[in-house]
Parts: C-alpha cells; sequence; structure tokens
C-alpha cells in the first residue's frame, strides 16, 4: 500500500481531528484507505429532473429544482417542524424538517434557488416532502446530475454529522488524491483475459461512477479479487493444515468392503460413482489430513 493510503484519515481536508474521531469511532475508518474501501452500497440516479406536476405519475424519489417561496416554523417544543414552500414552474409543494431546524432553517430564504430530492408523500391535494435532501444552485450543482453513492452512515454517523451525504463529500476530497497510489493486486495476463478494470478504475469508479455500466464493472473487478483472495487463503489453511497434522495411513482394503463390493451390491455403480471410489481409496491411503 502507498504511503497516501496509510495517511491517517484526519489529515484529510474536510476531516480534522474530531470529525477523524468519529469516523474511527463509527465506522472503522482510520486511514485514506480505510475510507477509500468504504464502499457505497447503492446509487441514487440523478441523470435527469423531474418536475412537480409529474410527481403524481413517479413512484419512489424524485429529483427537483426550483426555489424556496415561503419559510414558517409549525407548532412547538417536541412537535415543532420547519415548513418551506417550494415551487417550479410546473407547481408547488412543501418541505417539511423535524429535526437539524436550527442549522436548515438560516440557508432557507425567500427566492433561493434549491435541488431537493427524496420521496414525495400525498396528503389529500397537498405533496409533501419530508427532510429531503437538498443544494442550493450554483453551489455544487456540477455534482448533482449523475449517479450519487449511497453510503452507510447509521444514526450515530448521522447524528454526529456524517449522513451519506457527508461521507460521499470527503470521498470526492479523496479521489484526485489517489490518481497513480492505487497498487494493483491482479496480474496483468488475469486483467486481459478478463477485461477486468484496473484497481485503480475500480476505485475511481465505485465511488463516481457516470453510470451504471460503470459502477456495475467496477463492483465486479472488487468482488472478483474479494474472492479470488478468499480461495487461495483457503487454499493455503489446507496446505499448513495438511503439513501439520498427519492423517492415518488406510492402504488395504478389508475382506468385508471387497464381499459387499462384488457380490451384494443391489445395482451397478456408474462410471463416475467408480471413479469417485478410486480417488476415495487413493485419498485415505495418502497419509494427509482430511476434513
Amino acid at each position: 500500500m502507498s504511503d497516501l493510503l496509510t495517511t491517517p484519515i484526519e489529515y484529510l481536508k474536510g476531516v480534522g481531528p474530531k470529525r477523524g474521531e468519529i469516523l474511527r469511532r463509527e465506522a472503522g475508518i482510520f486511514t485514506f484507505g480505510d475510507l477509500l474501501n468504504y464502499f457505497p452500497f447503492r446509487y441514487v440516479d440523478k441523470t435527469s429532473y423531474q418536475t412537480v406536476s409529474e410527481i403524481h405519475a413517479i413512484e419512489g424519489a424524485v429529483f427537483l429544482k426550483g426555489k424556496i417561496t415561503t419559510v414558517r416554523e409549525v407548532g412547538g417544543g417536541r412537535h415543532k417542524r420547519l415548513e418551506a414552500g417550494f415551487e417550479d414552474e410546473t407547481g408547488s409543494l412543501t418541505l417539511t424538517w423535524f429535526k437539524g431546524i436550527k442549522w436548515i432553517k438560516p440557508k432557507l430564504a425567500r427566492g433561493t434557488e434549491v435541488t431537493v430530492y427524496g420521496k414525495v408523500k400525498r396528503y389529500g391535494s397537498k405533496f409533501v416532502l419530508a427532510h429531503p435532501e437538498m443544494e442550493f444552485t450554483g453551489m455544487e450543482e456540477n455534482e448533482s446530475l449523475g449517479l450519487q453513492p449511497v453510503y452507510h452512515s447509521g444514526e450515530k454517523l448521522t447524528d454526529l454529522g456524517f449522513t451519506s451525504r457527508g461521507i460521499e463529500k470527503i470521498v470526492r476530497q479523496l479521489l484526485p488524491l489517489i490518481r497513480n497510489k492505487v497498487p494493483e493486486t491482479l496480474p496483468a495476463w488475469l486483467i486481459s483475459d478478463l477485461n477486468l478494470l484496473s484497481r485503480e478504475e475500480a476505485m475511481q469508479f465505485i465511488h463516481n461512477p457516470e453510470n451504471m455500466e460503470q459502477a456495475n464493472r467496477a463492483r465486479f473487478r472488487l468482488k472478483l479479487e474479494e474472492l479470488l483472495y478468499l480461495q487461495l487463503e483457503l487454499l493455503l489453511r489446507k496446505q499448513i493444515t495438511q503439513k501439520r497434522i498427519k492423517g492415518h495411513r488406510l492402504e488395504t482394503v478389508g475382506e468385508p468392503f471387497s464381499q459387499f463390493y462384488e457380490k451384494h451390491r443391489p445395482f451397478d455403480l456408474t462410471n463416475a460413482q467408480k471413479k469417485v471410489i478410486r480417488e476415495i481409496r487413493r485419498d485415505i491411503g495418502s497419509g494427509l489430513h482430511m476434513n
């Protein structure tokens, strides 16, 4: 592993000592390499915007671009919520938050242009989008369109500021740094024969794919590598076990077996079954430890 990938995570831009401790404690991310191997488990398709007028025909989440029209707090105490009116050229809906109000409200102002993502619910004739993922037009617009990776964050990470989106942001800080820094682990002939991505390409595409084909090729490369090394480890363990532990050597087939095999079998064995018996006889006469 290169020196860069062993760098402590707190030295990555946007992390620092306090957030680094959170990542170590809650996600087991100690180094740049650990973050690189913290893979997304799915992707959100943000390749194009929908409109408010299309919501009734869309199943699942929507991705909308428009502006804030109103902002107000409703209720009090534990039941307080923040509501914001949102509209595009085709219609309007309500954005609502039950948590994080003091952080979100200062960012909202009438006329602010935003993109929002989430699952809309309908209450009578009213559409409501609760706790949307939200970006402000002009700040990160270039990152909005495309496939957005979704990372496991968990309740503790989320409460401490590391939502899936937060993890994605620090991964984006890391990706430019790893160019030409990710060592290859598979032989060139295997990569060529199977038409695999390089390990560095797989790491780039698993976190930042342009399309699902790239994401799937990255997954295939990384899963194949994991399976290959798992199998090699099992074979190595088997070799070590066979050298350390000797089995009983059974070289002679006894008379009872021979009598049964030659005179009392109720059916003939297939050629494949006969081959298995020969292999068993060879193995139990080898003196090697077996399962």
